[in-house]
């Protein structure tokens, strides 16, 4: 039976095609695999010793006596050499006819996650990604701190069918005069909910899955990873703090340590499950509470009603004519069979391989 599904947050229908549901193994993408070589090896402006190729670092994790820009570094964080947006340009709104236009101030940086050129995000270990989670942190308060900049955005590309243009492991950060739409209509959902209810529409939906059960594919403490009942995408995949907190920001270093090995485990699993997909992650969290001078505050209400996470979408389908033409996205896996898949590898994982 095929059903249309309701996503509350995103305000969108989603036909989960269950009578066409696919396996893990249905999802074959051509051209996909590792594809380091001597030649890419050499001319990775992100390995370690080629840092007078990338712009000056912003910020680094690095060992006890080492230099910026030099040798010594975890994780550095450098201005993306073709930024979309940058840093040195005003945040002019203008109209020109009915049409608006803000100038292109913000941000684009490169988080660079390690400085080994065959490594993954999720093969390193927990210390070593939290400090990634870390380097996350701070990039998004200090640019907090620019009254220009309305939202911050983390997201990682993996591989080249999923846009990064560098084969070595990086996410990168981009921040924005305006709230991005796709945020901006969940702020607006979880808002709605909480002058209706006065409650948290994430912590309800926690909650209730929970206690549910058949989409919860992993849960800790501090953390579930869950697939979504009205996923866009086949093996969609959240991340969600159990406990309300509206700012990624605003988490304290034990509560990254707690986040590392929550998130290596999902990437570990979606990398074992699908034959390492190209995917993309993102990190939504809430705008900054502070407001220019002489203007409102549009988020008054932002701490109790928005609830940070993180969103992974395998690139295992491709939006065609329908997608864009009705903005309903078509998903042949439901989430409660990808959620058992999930489920029953990351048991192995822990089991067998001992991830956390």
């Amino acid at each position: 039976m095929r059903e249309l599904r309701f996503d509350p947050i995103r305000n969108r229908w989603v036909i989960i095609s269950t009578e066409r549901a696919r396996r893990p193994s249905d999802y074959t993408i051509a051209g996909v695999g590792a594809h380091t070589d001597g030649k890419s090896l050499a001319a990775c402006p992100f390995c370690e010793g080629s840092e007078e190729k990338t712009p000056p670092e912003i910020f680094a994790i690095r060992s006890q006596g080492t230099k910026p820009n030099s040798p010594g570094w975890r994780v550095r964080v450098v201005p993306n050499k073709f930024p979309a947006l940058q840093i040195e340009d005003d945040a002019i709104r203008y109209g020109t006819g009915i049409f608006d236009v803000v100038s292109g101030a913000g941000a684009h940086e490169v988080i660079i996650e390690t400085p080994d050129h065959n490594e993954e995000l999720g093969d390193l270990d927990t210390d070593w990604i939290k400090d990634v989670l870390f380097a996350y942190r701070q990039r998004i308060r200090d640019l907090f701190g620019d009254y220009r900049l309305r939202y911050v955005l983390i997201f990682k590309n993996h591989k080249a069918e999923a846009g990064a243009s560098l084969t070595h492991t990086h996410s990168q950060l981009i921040a924005t005069p305006m709230v991005p739409p796709v945020v901006k209509q969940e702020l607006t959902a979880c808002r709605e909910n909480y002058r209706a209810k006065e409650r948290c529409l994430i912590c309800d939906l926690i909650k209730q899955e929970i206690d549910f059960g058949a989409r919860i594919i992993h849960e800790t403490r501090d953390y579930i990873i869950w697939s979504p009942f009205a996923s866009s995408f086949p093996f969609e995949t959240w991340i969600l703090p159990k406990h309300h907190l509206h700012d990624y920001s605003m988490l304290s270093d034990n509560d990254l340590r707690e986040l590392a090995p929550v998130l290596k485990l999902l990437l570990n699993s979606i990398k074992r499950l699908l034959n390492d997909p190209p995917y993309n992650f993102v990190l939504h969290t809430s705008p900054p509470r502070f407001k220019r001078p002489g203007q409102p505050q549009h988020w008054d209400s932002i701490e109790s009603d928005f609830h940070w996470h993180i969103e992974l979408i395998p690139r295992l389908t491709t939006i065609a004519g329908f997608e864009w033409g009705a903005g309903f996205f078509i998903n042949p896996t439901p989430p409660e069979a990808a959620a058992d898949y999930m489920r029953e590898d990351i048991t192995k994982l822990i089991e067998v391989r001992r991830v956390i």
